[in-house]
């Protein structure tokens, strides 16, 4: 593999207004409305030529949110920013900010369509 793994990523959602309000609220960015026949999908802000992937929120007929099995980590500046605002935007918080040796730190949470999403800082 000569690139980095990642190139994308959904998180399923079923009320798609709640879920836009509550990571717009958390990470402070606008969503943009993608256009899918069959989904509806918005998604986060990308930069072309930056490190990371972007990915978007889906509501799809037949497919539920939470209780998967993958984990997707947001790179933050201070994941206990982004924490700070889970609750007030309806979420909560599974595992408060822990260190990770030289990694860095992280933050796990769950959403309002009951995803758990990572959060990642240095600091």
């Amino acid at each position: 593999m000569t690139d980095n793994p990642v190139r994308w990523f959904e998180i399923y959602v079923q009320d798609m207004e709640r879920a836009k309000q509550f990571y717009e609220s958390v990470f402070r960015v606008k969503l943009e409305k993608l256009n899918s026949p069959d989904l509806e999908m918005w998604a986060f802000p990308m930069q072309r030529g930056a490190m990371g992937a972007s990915g978007s929120l889906v509501r799809m007929a037949g497919v539920s949110s939470g209780g998967n099995s993958t984990l997707v980590y947001f790179g933050c500046e201070d994941c206990a920013d982004e924490a700070a605002r889970v609750a007030e935007s309806g979420g909560r918080i599974q595992r408060e900010k822990m260190s990770i040796g030289e990694y860095g730190f992280i933050t796990l949470a769950i959403d309002t369509e009951g995803n758990m999403l990572g959060l990642h800082s240095l600091k």
